[in-house]
């Protein structure tokens, strides 16, 4: 081997030396890095320990709405309540519905029946009864199962009503009471009565019941 041969191989061995020793300089810092990288870094959460942000404002869009949804809608106002100094005052305040429900039916039916020749305030008492034995236990629970109940009004035949004259003014009047004594809107004489009876006849149970009032020819019991 020559001298220049020799220089170069010295040299050569001396250069790869120098990039051993770098390179392995170089892999120390890099470990040394990530190290550092692998401590600063936290350890990943579970999902049920994370809690999850929204980064932006969540903003749902609204239904378009009409401008006759947009209108306030129309609070229907209860019928007013008629004042008056006398139940005859009150029953000219107070309209005759022009139709009845099946229920008023049945109580203007009884005024009708059972107390048109008596004074308003003897048919607002017959009113009165049948809703008394309406709200009592021992009684059907509505108007006209009060009526026509067994043995109970002599004006119900076969369980039917008679036919009621409908232009009559005792007819205007027998719903006037009727709705009146339904709206609570005037206080009867009979109070909390469940019977009454004409003064001509004398029933066995009037022995034992309450007397209330008597209103003209009715007498009226609890």
């Amino acid at each position: 081997m020559s001298r220049k041969t020799h220089k170069i191989s010295l040299a050569a061995i001396a250069a790869g030396m120098v990039l051993t020793f770098a390179a392995v300089e170089g892999s120390g810092a890099n470990a040394e890095d990530a190290e550092q990288v692998q401590v600063q870094t936290p350890v990943a959460l579970v999902d049920e320990t994370v809690p999850v942000f929204v980064a932006e404002e969540v903003v749902q869009p609204l239904p378009e709405i009409t401008e006759e949804e947009e209108a306030e809608p129309e609070v229907q106002e209860p019928a007013p309540t008629p004042s008056a100094g006398s139940l005859r005052e009150m029953i000219a305040k107070v309209e005759a519905p022009a139709t009845l429900s099946d229920e008023l039916e049945c109580l203007a039916g009884a005024v009708y029946f059972e107390s048109r020749g008596e004074p308003i305030d003897g048919q607002l008492a017959v009113a009165q009864v049948v809703i008394n034995r309406a709200d009592a236990r021992a009684f059907p629970s509505s108007y006209c199962g009060v009526v026509y109940q067994r043995a109970q009004f002599s004006f119900v035949k076969n369980g039917r009503m008679p036919r009621i004259n409908r232009g009559s003014s005792a007819w205007v009047k027998a719903k006037k009471i009727a709705t009146i004594a339904h709206r609570g809107l005037w206080e009867s004489q009979a109070d909390d009565s469940l019977y009454f009876h004409a003064k001509y006849v004398s029933p066995r149970w009037a022995r034992v019941k309450s007397r209330r009032a008597t209103i003209s020819t009715h007498i009226f019991y609890r």
